[in-house]
């Protein structure tokens, strides 16, 4: 198969490790021979142009399950990013055209947003870097602003689709979920009206299980409940 010079997929991962929102980054020199190898690490997302019989969303997937050998996860295109000047750095250009052996001038990205649970291990584990999210180092070609483009789009779904969940694990506290949706929204919540709020939500299942092995009170766990939720939004349309 043969690649499109042209068009390219880019996928912002985020994780949540219980206390920082991450984003999973990959070193470019990565793969590279020893002598082509550059100090300090150079930074990007997980990405990879498009095959030219390839569908767009299928190459979004294959670039994840390649990375992190997981499929079935929480994936959303949210942006296009077409600027002539994405390539406009003389190393960025440099490194894709070799990487690739095509000559490519210009490239066009559909950029996706995926959601994956930190508990779960990972192939990729050591081949990778999680960095926080608010935190940034430099990065390669517009990745920066990529990721800044996906964090506004996941803070505007945290308000109409219950896409929290699928960073927490199965089973998670309160707090956890509190201290989630701060770091999302990048601001602080009084946490007796988070309470309120989210009990009216109807679709958090109180378990009869509490932590373990804790320094302070055991917390309560819950559970997110698919079921109710879908239920309760066709009752909603209805």
């Amino acid at each position: 198969m043969q690649l499109n010079p042209h068009v390219s997929v880019d996928c912002v991962i985020f994780g949540f490790d219980g206390m920082n929102l991450k984003v999973l980054l990959i070193d470019r020199n990565m793969g590279l021979p020893p002598k082509l190898q550059k100090a300090p690490k150079s930074l990007k997302l997980p990405g990879s142009m498009v095959y030219d019989d390839e569908d767009i969303d299928t190459a979004a997937v294959r670039v994840l399950k390649e990375l992190t050998g997981l499929e079935n996860i929480y994936l959303q295109q949210f942006h296009v990013f077409g600027s002539p000047d994405r390539l406009k750095n003389k190393a960025d250009l440099k490194w894709l055209q070799s990487t690739t052996k095509m000559k490519i001038n210009r490239v066009v990205t559909i950029a996706y947003y995926s959601l994956i649970k930190l508990h779960k291990s990972l192939p990729c584990e050591g081949k990778v870097l999680w960095n926080d999210v608010l935190n940034l180092p430099n990065l390669a070609f517009d990745h920066k602003e990529i990721i800044q483009k996906g964090l506004d789009v996941l803070r505007r779904e945290l308000h109409n689709e219950p896409i929290a969940f699928e960073l927490l694990p199965k089973k998670f506290t309160i707090r956890q979920l509190h201290i989630l949706y701060e770091i999302i929204l990048d601001t602080n919540l009084d946490s007796r009206n988070f309470r309120k709020s989210i009990n009216k939500w109807g679709y958090l299942v109180a378990l009869n299980e509490k932590e373990k092995n804790v320094a302070h009170k055991p917390a309560q766990y819950f559970k997110f409940d698919k079921r109710i939720y879908h239920q309760k939004q066709q009752e909603y349309i209805d």
